[in-house]
């Protein structure tokens, strides 16, 4: 009945009742749990059929414990060959908190592709509220569960069943494998089919509904286990002038030939090679199947024993192919655009153009005499300050599309350069002419002849003092706190084609520490 408080009563009835008992045969992990730790105590065998707890495996605490039914680790190699096949190195798990479930539980990994241990199907509601399936998760869930397990209504599920068939669609499940898939004759002389048809005919109609009905296969096994080995010890115990007959609980060396018996048994079942591994479980297969369209579909085995992956190439998912286990960032950075970069740079080579043709108009008409008083000089600054200014154009159009990081502080120099000198000879000319010519109309008139005979070299002295501000202000900051390529990093982007990348795009910078300080 799985209950530990009845199988402590029964126990401590065997044991103080004749005849005595040479071995103990429970069935699920709780009993056997229970049996295992106490039948050392006693000298005694156990051998059950149906326990599949992975702490049942810790040969310290159960020194004389074996099983035909394999552990629940099993499902973890089978997972590992899965993970592998399909390009996977990140998982995430979910799992109840019992010993069964936290000693199965592989180490914990990053998400996204969850992993559902042997836990009850409660979180597939709040798989679907959240959003948490489609073809970006892949859930693997223990395959002891009904077919149609999903399809069951239970008063705790908000849920209904669209949801719920939507939410576990392409999930994959691993199941020990229990019957033979091959055709093949056991040591009884009987295939599994042949098995599985005799003891259909035994329990009359609806032998699914039969508790241990699965497990029927091990148990005949796990008979059949028992049979070799005491058929062996007993050939082992006449060399040494005992019977089996002689058995005690005090015995330890009897009980110790049966362990080496079991320890070593290797024969054909109807449940497949039956071998007991160091533990003493039962090395097997796992059935790997996937729901497809609401149904199960075997899409492989894995041996334990070999090693050997058997696969059918007829998973299906819902994108199309194995999702990735990470959403593949991929940084991008923005570029300026070339057909507004190259716009841009005619039109400032026109303004260029026209700056020379200016230079070169004053120069030569340097005799006229309206060119003399419009101070020519200055003229030829404002020509030179705009094509400078004109010229920064080209380097602050050069980015990343155009030139590698090595390259980029000495552009951010030049835009800065450029710009800087071309504002200050352009604007401080422009500035000082009009400076000059205000106070020529404003001045009361004994000083206006004075004014309209100013020197030159006044008016230039004012312009190199705006420009020389500049260039020390400028020469500063390039020492102290040169400009350099910085990044700047935008909100992620989702492309509609495909769901396991994110686009990251960026966009380079000329910045320096304190940039703000330097601009003011």
């Amino acid at each position: 009945q799985c209950d530990p408080g009845q199988a402590t009563k029964y126990l401590y009835e065997l044991l103080y009742n004749d005849p005595i008992k040479i071995i103990l045969m429970p069935g699920c992990s709780s009993v056997s749990t229970l049996v295992a730790e106490a039948a050392r105590m006693w000298n005694l065998i156990v051998l059950s059929y149906g326990s599949s707890s992975p702490a049942l495996s810790n040969r310290q605490r159960f020194p004389t414990f074996f099983r035909t039914h394999p552990s629940a680790t099993l499902h973890n190699p089978t997972r590992v060959q899965l993970f592998k096949k399909w390009g996977w190195t990140k998982i995430a798990t979910i799992q109840q908190t019992t010993e069964v479930f936290t000693s199965v539980r592989p180490p914990p990994a990053a998400p996204p592709v969850p992993t559902a241990t042997p836990s009850s199907v409660t979180p597939v509601p709040g798989v679907y509220k959240e959003k948490l399936y489609g073809k970006k998760y892949v859930w693997f869930l223990i395959g002891w569960y009904a077919d149609n397990w999903f399809r069951i209504k239970d008063p705790a599920i908000n849920c209904t069943e669209a949801e719920m068939a939507e939410a576990v669609e392409g999930h994959v499940t691993t199941e020990i494998v229990m019957l033979n898939p091959e055709n093949t004759r056991s040591i009884s002389n009987m295939t599994s089919q042949e098995f599985i048809e005799k003891l259909q005919k035994r329990l009359g109609k609806n032998p699914e509904e039969t508790g241990g009905f699965q497990e029927a296969p091990l148990a005949y096994d796990a008979i059949w286990a028992l049979a070799l080995a005491l058929n062996k010890t007993s050939a082992e115990l006449l060399k040494k002038g005992l019977r089996l007959e002689d058995f005690n609980y005090n015995n330890k060396n009897i009980t110790d030939e049966i362990y080496r018996a079991l320890n070593s048994s290797a024969f054909e079942g109807v449940s497949g090679h039956v071998v007991f591994d160091a533990s003493g479980s039962r090395m097997a297969w796992t059935l790997i199947e996937q729901l497809q369209g609401g149904v199960y579909k075997k899409i492989g085995y894995y041996d334990s024993t070999k090693d050997n992956l058997s696969w059918y190439n007829n998973d299906k998912w819902i994108g199309g192919a194995p999702p990735a286990d990470y959403t593949k960032v991929i940084t991008t950075f923005r570029f300026l655009s070339q057909k507004l970069f190259i716009s841009v740079s005619v039109l400032a080579s026109l303004g260029i153009l026209l700056a020379i043709i200016c230079l070169a108009f004053n120069i030569y008409n340097g005799h006229v005499r309206y060119i003399q008083n419009s101070q020519p000089y200055l003229n030829n600054m404002t020509a030179v300050g705009c094509t400078l200014a004109l010229a920064a154009v080209f380097p602050l159009g050069l980015d990343g599309y155009h030139i590698g990081p090595g390259l980029f502080p000495f552009v951010c120099q030049a835009r800065l350069w450029l710009l800087g000198l071309g504002f200050s000879l352009a604007y401080g000319s422009m500035f000082t002419k009009i400076w000059w010519v205000h106070t020529v109309f404003t001045k009361k008139e004994e000083k206006k002849e004075k004014r309209k005979t100013l020197e030159p070299w006044k008016l230039y002295a004012t312009v190199g003092l705006l420009v020389g501000l500049d260039v020390v202000t400028l020469f500063i900051w390039q020492v102290v706190d040169p400009l350099h390529r910085t990044i700047e990093e935008f909100t992620k982007e989702e492309p509609k084609t495909d769901t396991d990348v994110s686009i990251l795009p960026q966009l380079e910078h000329c910045s320096s520490t304190k940039m703000n300080t330097w601009l003011g």
